[in-house]
């Protein structure tokens, strides 16, 4: 028996219009073109804003499904989304140390950072959906590949637990390595420009190699993310649409917990725990059914734990300092 896929036309085009359009109102309404410093007031409405658009669409599919095919088919695929949107958005959260390490090492002035990213928001996008898609047909036609992207997610998982604390080296970035070898980079910044003219000759700017490196991360990111869905559903269009939430919350999630980053130093042994505790139930699903509402416990539970620890763990840090 095939499994139900709810995306219909209508579906998929009413909800890349709605992404399209709040980009645009991100960019040309609440000054996305402008270079200006993210506040927290402003970070903390958009966090906001998009955990209510989240939760309003799972109202919304709840609605329209409960009308076409019952209580039972709405139940089950919102708690899919809901489940889903969780954990890509609790496994996009990694993203946020590496903007900040990237950042920091480019030495970024905050105000230059909002349109990098939403350049970034952009790629991931069309990146992830070439993804998507790709991984929902391989896994249509070939099933046993779940069993392998659940031993690749324990895998990462523990290579997670076991370097969480180390930083890489953008030194020795082969990435970084071969673009400089192969293009004439500026020395600072011009603005939010990726490429000036100096001396007849186009020229890449410290900015360009930013925004390579951050769509490089998302990724690297999407290999471990977009699997750990599939342990919840292979529905292509709540696959996609959790994936597209949680990448347009992770910049405003950026600029709201950015400087607080380093006080949530357990919350990456919490996302290593999600990824193994995903394909430890990837690999066991011949002999062990967990509900979509037991994982979505679980994957929360994990999160809200490592992170109440990281508080608790930097409060009494800070404490014994003051002494």
């Amino acid at each position: 028996m095939q499994p139900l896929h709810i995306g219909e036309l209508w579906m998929w085009f009413a909800f890349i219009v709605f992404v399209l359009a709040m980009l645009a109102v991100d960019l040309f309404v609440f000054g996305g073109r402008k270079a200006h410093r993210v506040s927290v007031r402003e970070a903390s409405c958009w966090v906001i804003t998009w955990f209510a658009l989240a939760l309003a669409f799972a109202g919304l599919l709840w609605w329209y499904l409960n009308g076409e095919f019952g209580p039972e088919i709405a139940q089950r695929k919102t708690l899919e989304f809901l489940t889903g949107y969780l954990i890509e958005q609790s496994l996009s959260i990694d993203n946020m140390f590496i903007f900040v390490m990237i950042f920091g090492y480019f030495a970024v002035p905050p105000e230059l950072q909002r349109r990098v990213l939403l350049y970034g928001v952009l790629g991931a996008i069309v990146m992830r959906g070439a993804m998507i898609f790709a991984g929902v047909w391989l896994v249509s036609q070939f099933t046993w590949l779940l069993y392998v992207f659940g031993v690749f997610l324990i895998i990462t998982g523990i290579k997670m637990l076991v370097f969480a604390h180390q930083q890489p080296d953008l030194d020795k970035n082969p990435l970084l390595r071969w673009i400089h070898s192969h293009l004439r980079v500026t020395n600072g910044f011009h603005g939010e420009r990726f490429f000036v003219m100096q001396n007849s000759r186009y020229w890449a700017t410290p900015m360009f190699l930013v925004l390579v490196l951050i769509e490089a991360s998302d990724l690297m990111f999407a290999v471990d993310s977009i699997p750990a869905i599939f342990a919840i559903t292979t529905d292509p269009f709540i696959v996609f649409t959790s994936n597209i939430f949680a990448i347009m919350g992770l910049r405003a999630l950026y600029f709201l917990l950015a400087d607080m980053a380093d006080r949530f130093h357990l919350l990456k042994y919490g996302l290593a725990i999600v990824l193994v505790f995903i394909g430890a139930k990837m690999t066991l699903m011949p002999w062990l059914h967990m509900p979509v509402e037991w994982s979505l416990a679980v994957v929360g539970g994990i999160i809200l734990t490592s992170v109440l620890l990281s508080l608790i763990l930097t409060r009494k840090e800070d404490k014994m300092r003051s002494l």
